[in-house]
């Protein structure tokens, strides 16, 4: 029995550990767990003694994990998720629904998502969605964070991912007059002011090469934007021309906001981008019953060329 309970140290000395090599030092981590500086460290040195290995390495009050200490820590992290996940599931699901927080690109959210909530609610009304304040940097560690939408190929370190949408672009210009903007062919294209994302910086490049332009576009030229909802309002001042996620703005094309210049050109086998719109979570919530509902029922909304095998995370 001594042999046992020396592989399982108390928690409260996992969450010190966890929570120093997250802040990188005592001080700040002290301030996360509520705890005095001493404390912190006196947790730390006896988890150092009961596992009898050194964690960190010491250098004019400097902490530095040991290679040993890097592999416990993402043990210990994953743990630690897995026991807040089921904690979270317990507490919450008593009536088969619970609690989901979610965080998505503000633009996805407004455009694509939230005009689908209601059908969600409708379908699970024991579930409680809770929006959580979007940042760029992936970050799952974070235990108010169950689930994000984010934006790019599918790759998060330690994410499983399911595509949803975003791979369709669409090319929009602004709605004026057609003789005010004469935009018949790819070539077209090069004579005017060309809007560009900063997460996309590729996508006029790939445009032209598609469309065997690549000579006449400097793909590099034209304002940024770090928003497609900005990128779409520039276009509609008559700004310049931009690519843009269908899903984000098929309701201004409808509606006559912006216009499509060349529909049919992107029909025939044109530019479709290599990035898009997925839905993310770290192993430790897979069990979440509220993000197997919500997962279930978002990819019955996704387009049908997401029907793919989830990108897991690496072993």
């Amino acid at each position: 029995m001594s042999s046992l309970r020396r592989l399982s140290p108390p928690l409260h000395l996992l969450r010190a550990f966890s929570t120093v090599t997250r802040f990188g030092g005592v001080s700040r981590a002290a301030e996360a767990l509520h705890l005095t500086q001493s404390a912190v460290s006196k947790q730390i040195k006896e988890l150092e003694g009961w596992v009898g290995v050194p964690l960190f390495e010491r250098s004019r009050k400097r902490l530095a994990l040991t290679p040993a200490g890097e592999r416990y820590e993402k043990a210990v992290r994953g743990v630690l998720a897995q026991l807040e996940a089921a904690t979270l599931e317990l507490i919450t699901s008593d009536d088969g629904g619970g609690a989901l927080h979610l965080s998505s690109l503000p633009t996805f959210a407004a455009k694509w998502l939230i005009p689908r909530l209601p059908q969600f609610q409708q379908q699970h009304p024991q579930i409680t969605l809770h929006f959580v304040p979007y940042v760029h940097s992936y970050d799952f560690t974070r235990p108010e964070l169950d689930c994000a939408i984010l934006f790019g190929d599918g790759h998060w370190p330690g994410a499983h991912a399911h595509h949803i949408t975003g791979n369709d672009v669409a090319l929009i210009a602004p709605r004026t007059k057609v003789a005010d903007w004469p935009i018949h062919t790819p070539r077209d294209v090069a004579r005017y002011t060309l809007l560009r994302h900063v997460t996309v910086p590729e996508a006029w490049l790939r445009w032209s090469e598609t469309h065997g332009v690549e000579a006449l576009i400097d793909p590099l030229a034209g304002p940024q934007f770090d928003q497609f909802q900005t990128m779409i309002r520039a276009v509609m001042a008559g700004m310049g021309l931009a690519l843009v996620p269908r899903c984000l703005v098929q309701d201004e094309i409808t509606a006559g906001l912006v216009r499509e210049p060349l529909p049919d050109a992107d029909l025939r086998g044109g530019y479709r981008s290599d990035v898009g719109y997925w839905f993310c979570y770290p192993e430790g919530r897979t069990q979440l019953h509220a993000l197997q509902c919500f997962r279930q029922w978002l990819l019955a909304c996704a387009e049908p060329v997401a029907a793919q095998a989830p990108v897991s995370p690496p072993a």
